[in-house]
């Protein structure tokens, strides 16, 4: 009787995964989600082997922040339209009558010629008015522009917004140049409450320059390159949008709003 002998190499070799191919999946044993697709490009004679690229079949959260491609932006409105409302913003109000804002042309701005206006002398003490940009939205950075107060018996604000999601929901910085102080506010369902501030700022008729940066919980205030306030607040830990804001019947110009990530 004869005796035959199979080998199961052949049979082995055609299971085992091909070279330019493996298998992922999370630490700790089955896998919870899509696995990835590992793909690797044909390696050239004498070449080396290139990383492979790895597609995961999972979508970004639809709350993931834009960003812009710049960390650094500026609005002068000096290409706008003189005696319209600005390109690329939206504007809101709560309380009293809708703002008035356009652009003006101011040859003393410190970005000449154009300033971005609020010109609705509306005196209601709850009306607030801004202008918010409507891209990008951002989390942790640095806001500034520079500002005029022009006229106002009930107040004359100079506001600054961070981290808007609507009309009732933003963080503020707030100069008041009738009781010379420098705030910072938190606006959540529609009600405001103090972080707290500076007091001593003087105005003038001149421009000033209002900046908040915020990185986490942690806000920092600053008046003309100084740094007057800070505060940790967990409120709005979420990405927004930036803008300006005023008051009741402030009449207030606003120039080169700036944006810098952090």
């Amino acid at each position: 009787m004869t005796r035959r002998t199979w080998s199961l190499l052949p049979i082995l070799a055609l299971l085992a995964p091909s070279p330019g191919c493996r298998e992922a999946s999370p630490a700790g044993g089955a896998s919870s989600g899509p696995a990835p697709v590992v793909t690797t490009p044909p390696i050239a004679p004498g070449s080396t082997a290139p990383t492979p690229s790895v597609t995961v079949g999972t979508t970004p959260p639809a709350s993931a922040a834009a960003v812009p491609a710049t960390p650094s932006r500026t609005w002068s409105f000096d290409a706008d339209k003189v005696g319209e409302a600005p390109a690329g913003f939206e504007l809101f109000k709560t309380g009293g009558k809708a703002g008035r804002w356009v652009v003006r042309a101011e040859p003393g701005a410190p970005s000449a010629p154009n300033v971005l206006a609020q010109l609705d002398a509306d005196r209601a003490d709850a009306r607030f008015a801004t202008a918010i940009a409507t891209a990008p939205a951002v989390r942790d950075a640095r806001v500034s522009v520079r500002c005029k107060p022009i006229a106002g018996k009930v107040d004359q604000a100079c506001g600054l917004v961070l981290r808007f999601k609507d009309e009732k929901n933003y963080y503020l910085a707030r100069a008041n140049a009738l009781e010379k102080d420098v705030n910072v506010y938190v606006v959540k369902d529609g009600k405001r409450a103090s972080l707290g501030g500076w007091k001593g700022a003087n105005f003038g008729d001149a421009w000033h320059e209002l900046r908040l940066d915020a990185k986490g919980e942690r806000l920092e205030l600053y008046w003309d390159g100084t740094r007057v306030y800070e505060v940790s607040d967990r409120i709005l830990p979420d990405a927004g949008r930036v803008g300006v804001w005023i008051k009741a019947d402030s009449v207030t110009y606003f120039d080169d709003l700036t944006l810098t990530l952090l």
